[in-house]
């Protein structure tokens, strides 16, 4: 081209160099071109404008910020192409710094840019500042200004100051409404997306495919599958629902209103998938416990090609962990490692969970300590992993490291806690926590703590004390709380209150089967045939069956499944003789079966066949047959273990010198050597 110089040069010319240069990304023709125009009589501000653009557009903000700096006159263009290129950048603190240095006056654009940039290092005190000069200037309800204030104001968590500038907005504004939604949704405020939503239901051919994303993101968050499906049908007529950012939020939507099966409808529909869309069908699938859909996704996702992401590996090691699948826990965990994900904090926590739910505490404790970043939820995993494990004193020695770490305690981790003090009888210092360190952080006691209290109470024997704590502290509808307290009445042979217990308990909820076992278990010790007589009775008149006990095992990479009396595993032959082989055993050291819990009216022969093909029994007689000698055996179970199986499964670990964990509905029971974590009581 021609030179630069001289007025052979058009000032146009030169700007159309720069943008295209810009377009293309070639730096070095735009640095020529700078260079050339340095010489050039005609460098005025226009020109340094379009060369802060261009070295900004090609990621060369510190260069752009050189041609800012040695302008002789700046005009509010210049500020707003810095700032915007600061933006781009990320670097929005050099964007709010840039104010101090302003020597003209703000418009609506340059105003706007502060505002974003305060939103993003959520800086309340500037943006309001910002607010404040855009009031004074006449400029405060210019759209770009009041988008970018009610922005800033929800980012900011100031939501009274947003509905302040959300209601002096004249029309339906799309960006103002998913700013607004979005920011009542981020901070838990549901009534508030309530009003928004409620209040915009009739602009709805006005909405946008953000819009959309933040209207069915407040329906997943209220649960409301009725205004969810009337969006979803917005979407078809718009053809919306093939958009992937609508069609993830939709599959989001459907799981958390447990519709699993409407979440995988509306994934397969979508004709491009990414991982945002794979890990929310798989979140679907989680949520709602089908943890084996949940990683036949995952491995469907690996042949599509599609990359994992953290939240991909999160979900499916939750997966693993609803499975107690250690071994395909620790493959996924490997995976995360190797594709670099692993030191991701939601990562490190998933896989503390999977640990912890599969019985292996000891390795949940060692991803703890290895990890770079820790969170509140990292130490709640931690503190309720050892309480769950019956390491109750591990639990709370966490707990004090998690103080001196200046880690603040949420509600769940007082949970973990006090189910700790209940383990060790600890009463005194469950009500300083309850009471005292409680109100100090913040965190007002709930029905959970509560119930913890009352299994505290009951681990020390103050059954009538803690009858009355449950009725003076509002939880007498809870019945966890009088389960754990009927649960006590039959260790300590309190048999009197057991049977007022047993009553409230099914008046709450009359077709309760936990209930009606406890109950004939406490007939049954107290050798009163005729009550057990009447629970059977009354049962049979009320149509109560007993869930079948379901309980599994992995063995190498399968997940074998084993239901009481159930005996049409293709290996059951091997299984029977496993078993009777076993109860041999440990009959000759003390065995005897308990006829108590068998609901059944039969023979006692016939009853202690029925105990020997207990689903757990017959699992670990599985386990026992196809692992090494040795190796710790994990079971799982979907009911609570029942009192033979416990004392028969600790015998076991004794005559087999194995290491047995079993993990049933209410904690883990770390079986070693005949003793067992939970001190038999649970």
């Amino acid at each position: 081209m021609a030179s630069p110089c001289g007025a052979v040069l058009r000032r146009h010319a030169a700007v159309a160099v720069l943008r295209a240069a810009a377009a293309a990304g070639d730096l070095s023709k735009g640095k020529a071109l700078h260079a050339r125009l340095i010489t050039c009589a005609h460098f005025d501000i226009v020109l340094h404008n379009n060369l802060i653009s261009f070295y900004a557009k090609c990621g060369q903000v510190g260069l752009a910020r050189k041609v800012f700096d040695a302008m002789p006159f700046r005009n509010a263009v210049s500020g707003n192409l810095l700032m915007s290129g600061y933006a781009s950048s990320g670097l929005h603190k050099d964007s709010l710094a840039l104010l101090r240095v302003f020597d003209f006056v703000l418009n609506e654009y340059v105003l706007s840019a502060a505002v974003a940039a305060s939103a993003h290092v959520r800086s309340y005190d500037v943006g309001r500042q910002c607010h404040g000069y855009a009031v004074k200037a006449g400029i405060a309800e210019q759209p770009y200004v009041q988008n970018a204030v009610l922005h800033m104001y929800c980012q900011c968590a100031h939501m009274e100051d947003a509905v302040k500038v959300f209601e002096n907005i004249s029309g339906f504004d799309a960006f103002a409404f998913n700013s607004m939604v979005n920011g009542f949704l981020d901070r838990g405020l549901l009534d508030g997306s309530v009003r928004i939503v409620g209040g915009m239901i009739g602009e709805v051919e006005n909405w946008d495919e953000v819009s959309y994303v933040a209207v069915i993101g407040h329906c997943a968050s209220m649960k409301d599958l009725v205004l969810g499906g009337q969006v979803h049908a917005q979407a078809l007529k718009r053809r919306l629902e093939l958009n992937v950012f609508v069609g993830s939020a939709l599959v989001d939507m459907y799981g958390k209103c447990d519709h699993a099966r409407d979440a995988q409808y509306v994934f397969d529909v979508l004709p491009e998938k990414n991982v945002v869309s794979w890990t929310a069908v798989m979140t679907a699938y989680t949520q709602n416990e089908l943890y084996e859909d949940a990683l036949q996704l995952f491995l469907d996702m690996e042949m599509e090609g599609v990359p994992a992401n953290e939240f991909t590996y999160a979900v499916v090691l939750n997966s693993c962990a609803g499975l107690a699948a250690l071994r395909n826990g620790n493959a996924l965990g490997a995976c995360a490692l190797k594709t670099g994900h692993w030191t991701h904090l939601v990562v490190g926590n998933a896989l503390m969970n999977m640990y912890s739910k599969s019985g292996s505490i000891e390795d949940a404790w060692r991803v703890f300590v290895s990890m770079p970043l820790c969170d509140v939820v990292s130490w709640n995993l931690i503190i309720t992993g050892y309480a769950h494990h019956g390491l109750a004193r591990e639990a709370i020695e966490a707990f004090h490291c998690m103080l001196s770490a200046g880690e603040v305690p949420s509600y769940v981790t007082f949970i973990g806690v006090l189910s700790a003090c209940a383990q060790l009888g600890l009463v005194d210092e469950g009500f300083y926590y309850l009471n005292t360190m409680m109100k100090e952080v913040g965190v007002t006691p709930g029905k959970e703590h509560y119930t913890c209290m009352v299994g505290l109470l009951c681990r020390a024997g103050r059954l009538d004390e803690a009858e009355r704590f449950i009725v003076n502290n509002c939880i007498g509808t809870d019945v966890v709380a009088w389960r754990s307290l009927l649960s006590s009445c039959q260790v300590y042979r309190n048999y009197g209150l057991g049977h007022r217990v047993a009553e409230q308990i099914l008046q709450l909820k009359p077709n309760d089967i936990g209930t009606y076992v406890l109950l004939s278990n406490m007939y049954a010790k107290a050798n009163r045939w005729d009550g057990v007589v009447k629970v059977r009775k009354l049962m049979r008149e009320r149509g109560v069956r007993k869930e079948p006990g379901v309980s599994w095992t992995q063995v190498g990479s399968d997940v074998h499944v084993f239901t009481s009396e159930d005996k049409v595993h293709p290996q059951m032959d091997q299984i029977t003789v496993k078993l009777e082989e076993l109860i041999d055993q440990i009959k000759a050291i003390g065995y005897i079966p308990n006829f108590a819990v068998v609901l059944h009216d039969i023979e006692d022969e016939q009853k202690e066949e029925h105990l020997m093909y207990h689903s757990e029994k017959v699992a670990l007689a599985f386990s026992l047959i196809h692992t090494p000698k040795g190796e710790t055996i994990r079971i799982m179970k979907n009911l609570r273990i029942c009192d033979d199986c416990h004392v028969a499964i600790k015998l076991i670990s004794v005559i087999t010198s194995r290491k047995i964990v079993v993990r049933d509905a209410v904690r883990f029971h770390c079986i070693d050597g005949g003793v067992c974590s939970c001190d038999d009581y649970w």
